[in-house]
C-alpha cells in the first residue's frame, strides 16, 4: 500500500530533480553534443501510419522507460493491463535526464536500431521537437486506440508539439505560474507585472531555466511562446534585464524556491503548481498559486513509441489502456500533476465518497485543486513552451542566459 502523504512518498523531492533535469539549457554534456550536431543527413523519411502498422503483430512484452516515481510503487496500473491482456511490462525508471536520455538513443535511432525500449516519455522541448523533426517517432494509429480518442482532454489535442497528438500521447503536465506567501503579500496577485512591482523589491524569486524565464517575459509583452520570433526574445531580455537592473529580483531558482518562499526569503515567485500542491499537503502551509491574467506556461510529458520498437502493438495497447479514466485517476492520485483524462477528476470524487477520515479529506482536496485540474477558463491561458527549431537553441538560451547567469 502506497504512503498517502506526498512528502512521505518523495514527491517533493522527485518533482526538483525531474524539472531541475529536464531543463532547457542544453547545459549537459549530452544536450551540447545534440546542439552542435544538428539535424542534417540524420532523420529519416516520414513514415504514414498505414504503412506503418501494416503486419505488425502484438509479442506479448514490452519494455517501457519513464520518469523515476512517476508511477506507485507496485505498478498497479500496469498489472491490472497485464491481466487485461496478457502483455507483461519491463518497466524501467531510465529517465534520469531529458537530454541525456535522448542524447543516448539518437545515435541507435538513427541507424534505425533498436533502443531497447518499446516505449518511453519525453518532454515538451528541445529534446523531443528534435525527435520528431528527424522522423524517430511512430505514428500513433489512433483507430485502435478507443480509449485515447474517447477520454483525451480537448487542450490536449491542438498544440504546437505535436498538433492533434500523431505523434506522441500526454501523461501528465503541470504549470508554471505564481506562487506567493499570504503572511507577506497582503494582496491578491493576479498578473506577470506583480514580478516587475518596486514593492517587491529584492523579495521576488525568477527561474534560472531559459526556457522558463523567457515565457514570462514574453507574455508579460504580450506574445505567445509558441510563436514567438527571434526579435521577440530580445525584447522579452530586455524587460527581464530591467527587472534585474531594479534589483527586483533576489535570486533565479532551478528548483529550489519552495523554502524561501515558504519562510519569507521571498514573497512571490515563479513556480511549478505540483512543488506548491505538494507543500501545501505536505507542510500545512497555505501558498497560493495562480495563472496570472496574462497567461502561464504548461508542461507535458508524454509517451512515444519509437519507429524501431520490437513491440508497437504491444506499447499501442499500454498507452491506450493508460487512458482508461479508472486507470488515469490512479495515476493521478499518486503523482498528483494535472492528468490529460477530465473524467478522471469525477473518478477521485467517487473514489473519495467511498473513503472515510484523513484519506477522504486527501482525495476531495486532489479533485478540487485548480492546480490539478485547471478550469477551462484557465487552460484557455496555458502556452506551450517557444518551440525552436534544431540548430537555433544557441540563439535562443544564450539570450535569457545571459540575464540567470550573469
Amino acid at each position: 500500500m502506497r504512503n498517502t502523504t506526498p512528502l512521505l512518498r518523495g514527491m517533493t523531492q522527485a518533482r526538483y530533480g525531474r524539472r531541475d533535469m529536464l531543463r532547457f539549457s542544453g547545459l549537459t554534456a549530452a544536450g551540447l553534443a545534440l546542439s552542435a550536431c544538428g539535424v542534417s543527413g540524420q532523420g529519416q523519411k516520414p513514415v504514414a501510419a498505414d504503412d506503418f502498422w501494416q503486419g505488425k503483430k502484438e509479442t506479448g512484452n514490452l519494455t517501457f522507460a519513464n520518469w523515476p516515481l512517476y508511477i506507485d510503487p507496485e505498478r498497479t496500473p500496469l498489472k491490472k493491463f497485464t491481466e487485461a491482456t496478457g502483455i507483461k511490462v519491463d518497466y524501467r525508471e531510465d529517465v534520469q535526464d531529458v537530454a541525456a536520455f535522448a542524447g543516448k538513443l539518437q545515435p541507435q535511432l538513427a541507424a534505425h536500431d533498436s533502443t531497447g525500449y518499446d516505449m518511453f516519455v519525453l518532454t515538451y522541448g528541445i529534446e523531443l521537437a528534435r525527435f520528431l523533426a528527424l522522423g524517430y517517432l511512430a505514428p500513433l494509429d489512433q483507430s485502435r486506440m478507443p480509449n485515447f480518442t474517447a477520454n483525451l482532454g480537448e487542450a490536449y489535442r491542438q498544440n504546437s508539439f505535436d498538433p492533434g497528438c500523431r505523434f506522441t500521447a500526454p501523461y501528465a503536465s503541470g504549470i508554471t505560474g505564481i506562487a506567493y506567501n499570504p503572511k507577506y503579500v497582503k494582496r491578491e496577485i493576479t498578473s506577470i507585472a506583480d514580478l516587475w512591482d518596486p514593492a517587491f523589491e529584492g523579495k521576488v524569486g525568477m527561474m534560472s531555466d531559459a526556457q522558463e524565464i523567457a515565457n514570462f517575459g514574453l507574455l508579460l509583452n504580450g506574445v505567445d511562446p509558441a510563436t514567438s520570433t527571434e526579435k521577440d526574445w530580445q525584447d522579452a531580455a530586455a524587460k527581464l534585464q530591467q527587472q534585474r537592473d531594479d534589483g527586483i529580483v533576489r535570486a533565479y531558482y532551478a528548483q529550489d524556491y519552495v523554502q524561501p518562499l515558504t519562510n519569507g526569503d521571498v514573497w512571490l515567485t515563479m513556480a511549478w503548481s505540483g512543488d506548491i500542491y505538494q507543500q501545501n499537503a505536505s507542510a500545512g502551509t497555505d501558498l497560493e498559486f495562480v495563472v496570472p491574467k496574462e497567461g502561464a506556461t504548461i508542461w507535458t510529458d508524454v509517451m512515444c513509441i519509437p519507429t524501431t520498437s520490437e513491440a508497437p502493438v504491444d506499447s499501442l495497447k499500454l498507452i491506450d489502456f493508460l487512458y482508461r479514466p479508472d486507470i488515469a485517476a490512479e495515476l493521478t492520485e499518486y503523482i498528483t500533476y494535472i492528468p490529460p483524462v477530465p473524467e478522471t477528476q469525477n473518478v477521485i470524487r467517487e473514489h473519495a465518497q467511498q473513503a472515510s477520515g484523513a484519506k477522504r479529506k486527501e482525495l476531495l482536496e486532489l479533485a478540487g485543486s485548480p492546480m490539478v485540474f485547471p478550469t477551462e477558463e484557465e487552460y484557455s491561458r496555458l502556452h506551450n513552451y517557444v518551440s525552436v527549431k534544431p540548430g537555433k537553441e544557441s540563439s535562443f538560451t544564450n539570450v535569457f542566459h545571459a540575464i540567470t547567469q550573469a
